[in-house]
């Protein structure tokens, strides 16, 4: 290693194999999903083989949620999960965004009742922010896509 790649904060750890790097990512897909993609699987199709679940409180929920999603604040999944979510449905959490890990608590307790479960990068905040519509206690509202996360004019990102 030449001493710029020594001093170097990106490579000063080397990267993985690539047989290593492929059983990262894969496994990273199999853990996490896209707004982009929860939000063209639900615009695609009626029944698009999982549920989206809010883990937000009740006040967040107003502010704002995915439509369809089913609202159940993460410390109430232990004692609620059975009566609202089906085991054989794979289920997508989500919380306010990338700064919280709500969705990530809520998915570890589904997890440990048996639900297949896969946390939605980005949560609530990346999907109003990409242009998606969302509910409040007022109706469907929905917001212009910031072109720092979306693109401007194209259907999607390509990747």
């Amino acid at each position: 290693m030449t001493m710029t790649h020594a001093l170097n904060p990106v490579l000063r750890v080397a990267p993985a194999a690539p047989a290593e790097a492929a059983a990262h990512f894969r496994a990273s897909l199999a853990f996490h999903a896209d707004v982009s993609d929860v939000a063209a699987a639900l615009d695609a199709e009626e029944n698009p083989g999982f549920v989206v679940l809010d883990s937000r409180s009740t006040e967040s929920w107003d502010q704002g949620h995915i439509p369809g999603a089913v609202h159940l604040p993460t410390a109430l999944i232990p004692e609620q999960a059975g009566q609202l979510l089906d085991k054989s449905v794979p289920v997508v959490t989500y919380c306010w965004g990338p700064g919280c890990n709500g969705a990530t608590r809520a998915a570890l307790a589904l997890a440990e009742l048996g639900y297949q479960v896969k946390e939605m990068l980005g949560g609530f905040e990346y999907w109003a922010r990409e242009g998606f519509p969302y509910e409040t206690w007022q109706g469907r509202e929905l917001r212009a896509a910031d072109p720092l996360t979306a693109p401007v004019g194209a259907e999607n990102c390509g990747c």
